[in-house]
């Protein structure tokens, strides 16, 4: 064929797409709707009474390729106690400017405490706010949650809390700051996580 209709063969396949359909996604004016196990933002759960499922073992940090995990665990007390068990976790980041949204952190947690979300508005202007720490991931508090530090339900041992046993705080749980509050000092409800931010639906 002759070179110079080339040109013409490209202008063709232009002119042809000009008057069909436009399939243009108008976000985020309209946003578009994920697949129900799309893999979003990160979640730290909750028991049921309000103590932190995560014991600070770790193995998310360990499991995750691209090392965009770190974890300190430290020493649970009666006087200051945030999970059940001997160990929570003091220092939970992720780095989302490393994260590759896997999934093989969710599958190495032992206790369910780290799932996904399906949040995926993550954008900011600064590459420290794409590091969020342990407040910005918590899960909400809920109604019938006490804010940690507080002891265990009464009469129950580590392995009641994990056979699904305690499904609400006990009234020995609440102090007098925290029936209405959350740590940070805001009203906890069901539409708003720890930072903030609306609770999203979370891939089990």
């Amino acid at each position: 064929m002759l070179d110079f209709l080339n040109p013409i063969k490209g202008f063709g396949v232009t002119f042809g797409t000009m008057f069909r359909k436009k399939t243009t996604e108008f976000y985020p004016e309209e946003k578009k709707q994920v697949a129900p196990r799309y893999h979003g933002r990160h979640q730290l759960n909750r028991h049921p009474d309000g103590l932190e499922k995560c014991i600070g073992c770790e193995l998310c940090a360990w499991a995750c390729p691209a090392d965009a995990i770190y974890v300190e665990g430290a020493d649970n007390t009666e006087e200051e106690r945030y999970s059940p068990g001997e160990r929570y976790g003091r220092v939970y980041q992720i780095n989302y400017l490393r994260c590759i949204f896997c999934g093989l952190c969710i599958e190495a947690c032992p206790t369910r405490a780290l799932t996904m979300t399906n949040e995926y508005e993550m954008a900011d202007d600064t590459r420290e706010k794409l590091i969020y720490e342990k407040q910005d991931l918590l899960g909400p508090l809920t109604e019938g949650m006490a804010v940690p530090p507080h002891p265990m339900y009464p009469g129950t041992t580590e392995k009641d809390y994990y056979l699904g046993e305690v499904t609400e705080a006990d009234p020995s749980q609440f102090t007098e700051v925290d029936s209405d509050t959350d740590p940070e000092g805001a009203e906890a409800t069901d539409e708003v996580d720890a930072t903030g931010r609306p609770a999203a639906e979370v891939i089990e």
